[in-house]
């Protein structure tokens, strides 16, 4: 299956679709949610995404009070869960001026709401949606998003198959345009987090959804888990960018920055390239390095016509000049005759012999 996001196909056989998250790294301030997505953009991203949602209707400030401590990444943040929340919230009025932006650098808009009005507000300004992997069980939220008929990115990060299954049941009878991403929502970048990304589950899903695209939602440091994807089929990848990785802020230190973004889609453009067919053939490059590789049968003395050949009467040796009879079929030239005089070391040929 393809599906189109804007001017760009998504498929198997498509070049890979590069989401920059810009999410909360805005830091509150327009001007610098504009700029990251113009170097987002001079980076290699296909597309600069956000995130819709207003703290009240994302988190509960009593019970992330009342939970004992805040916990994994939370545990550093200096201010309460809700605080944060707000301060990273995204405007509804920034999004015309957003898209506006993202239309004049050439770059995809969207953003993943998380409440209903956002998922109402957002639908003039965007040709796909993002379901974060922390909504995949409110089904009455995802089934709200199918129905707007757009393409949906559905992250699945801390959730079972069973949760999986239960989120794409309920989207695919709405809206068949799904891409399915792998996730995992660790974000200490934590080196450890690379035991726990288990890409091969995007095997899993393909063997469940084959006609589905699959993506990876991905918060670990390089390039090796993009490019595992990548090779398992992903053909969508998010990432967190940012300019800076010391600014203070939720999605900073975990971050992509431009020069790793650029890395990473350069390093992803020469894998695609080394994926290439499925068929195995001899390739265009390896057309010279074939015969001067390669061997095939060759006089191992001077033979005179008549001769019947034995096996000492051949060489195996390179290089395998254009219809030089090959290694393989040496058995059928044993017991055969030489038609004329071959001079040791020239090639043999069926033309040279005779039953």
């Amino acid at each position: 299956m393809e599906i189109k996001i804007g001017n760009k196909v998504i498929g198997y056989d498509q070049p890979v679709y590069f989401v920059a998250d810009i999410a909360a790294n805005h830091d509150g301030d327009l001007e610098r949610a504009k700029m990251l997505i113009h170097i987002a953009k001079e980076s290699g991203a296909d597309a600069a995404k956000f995130q819709n949602f207003k703290a009240a209707k994302i988190v509960s400030d009593y019970g992330f009070k009342h939970m004992g401590g805040q916990q994994s990444h939370q545990s550093k943040w200096k201010k309460s869960v809700f605080e944060v929340y707000q301060d990273a919230s995204v405007p509804d009025r920034w999004s015309s001026e957003l898209k506006e932006c993202c239309d004049k650098e050439g770059i995809e808009y969207f953003s993943a709401p998380y409440d209903f009005e956002s998922i109402d507000w957002l639908d003039q300004y965007i040709n796909v949606y993002k379901i974060g992997s922390g909504d995949i069980d409110w089904i009455e939220s995802l089934e709200k998003i199918a129905g707007k008929n757009k393409p949906v990115l559905l992250a699945t990060g801390a959730s079972n198959l069973a949760d999986v299954q239960r989120a794409v049941d309920a989207i695919l009878p709405i809206n068949p345009e799904l891409v399915l991403m792998q996730c995992n929502t660790n974000y200490t970048a934590d080196d450890d987090n690379f035991n726990h990304i288990h890409l091969r589950v995007l095997e899993t899903y393909h063997q469940i959804w084959p006609q589905l695209i699959l993506g990876l939602s991905d918060h670990t440091s390089g390039h090796a888990t993009v490019l595992g994807a990548v090779a398992l089929g992903a053909r969508v990848i998010e990432k967190h960018f940012t300019d800076d990785n010391n600014r203070v802020g939720p999605d900073h230190k975990f971050a992509m920055n431009p020069k790793s973004w650029e890395e990473m889609v350069i390093n992803t453009r020469q894998l695609e390239k080394a994926l290439g067919s499925r068929e195995k053939f001899i390739a265009g490059n390896e057309q010279e390095t074939c015969v001067i590789q390669r061997r095939c049968l060759r006089a191992s003395r001077d033979i005179k016509a008549g001769e019947t050949f034995t096996r000492d009467m051949i060489d195996v040796l390179r290089p395998a000049i254009k219809g030089a009879i090959l290694p393989n079929e040496i058995n059928a030239v044993i017991g055969t005759k030489a038609v004329k005089d071959l001079p040791f070391g020239i090639e043999l040929r069926w033309t040279d012999l005779i039953s």
